[in-house]
């Protein structure tokens, strides 16, 4: 009887780019066309598109800043809910931002002007599952004592509160009393001020939610 000896293809990597600078995008497929374990198959310039184009994907990288507004967290947690890890791809520019992809969950931090022999490590490094550590990963956890992390049900009452909505529709919508609404702004404002970022006016609870990626950024002020 004969054995079979042909070996399997190697595996390629299905990649997908979120940056809304059509350059980068054209960068990096130049580069991973040039690899025999990755292919660059969707690219697009918010998360939505690329998960309307492809979803069967192995790793996106992301950009931080998108021009529709959404925050690093929003954009991460789509992601990751379609089963696809996440490496950032950015300018570094906002260790905020940074800050909130690490604490997002993505497999590591690698800006822009890193050599291509450099991203293209991180990327490997990603695809079996190990984390990417850098220096600005490290700075995003460490450095900045001011962020304030919020649980998933705080997190939604700023997102309302702070948006505009009355606490009676905050309640309405989340299904909790006015009473408990007012307990959760109260405890947001107390972490904020413990923070040294007081937000004693619904409008600073606003400047907040935006400085932190809880709410999108404001159209006029996008690039």
């Amino acid at each position: 009887m004969m054995v079979d000896m042909t070996e399997p293809p190697p595996r390629v990597w299905r990649i997908g780019v979120v940056d809304d600078h059509e350059q980068i995008v054209r960068g990096l497929r130049a580069t991973l066309d040039e690899q025999s374990d990755m292919e660059l198959v969707a690219g697009a310039g918010t998360v939505n598109t690329l998960l309307a184009m492809a979803t069967e994907l192995d790793l996106v990288l992301l950009d931080l800043r998108l021009g529709d507004g959404t925050s690093p967290i929003a954009n991460i947690e789509a992601l990751r809910a379609a089963g696809i890890p996440v490496l950032v791809y950015t300018s570094g520019d906002e260790m905020f931002m940074v800050r909130q992809a690490a604490s997002a969950g993505v497999m590591g931090v690698v800006r822009k002007n890193a050599r291509e022999a450099e991203l293209l490590d991180a990327m490997r490094r990603a695809l079996s599952g190990d984390t990417v550590p850098s220096i600005d990963w490290a700075a995003a956890i460490d450095s900045d004592p001011g962020f304030v992390d919020l649980s998933p049900q705080l997190r939604r009452v700023l997102e309302l509160y702070a948006a505009g909505e009355s606490s009676a529709r905050v309640a309405r919508e989340l299904n909790i009393s006015t009473e408990t609404v007012t307990d959760y702004v109260n405890r947001i404002r107390g972490r904020y001020n413990t923070a040294g970022r007081p937000a004693p006016t619904k409008t600073d609870l606003y400047k907040r939610a935006i400085e932190d990626g809880w709410l999108p950024i404001p159209r006029r002020f996008r690039r």
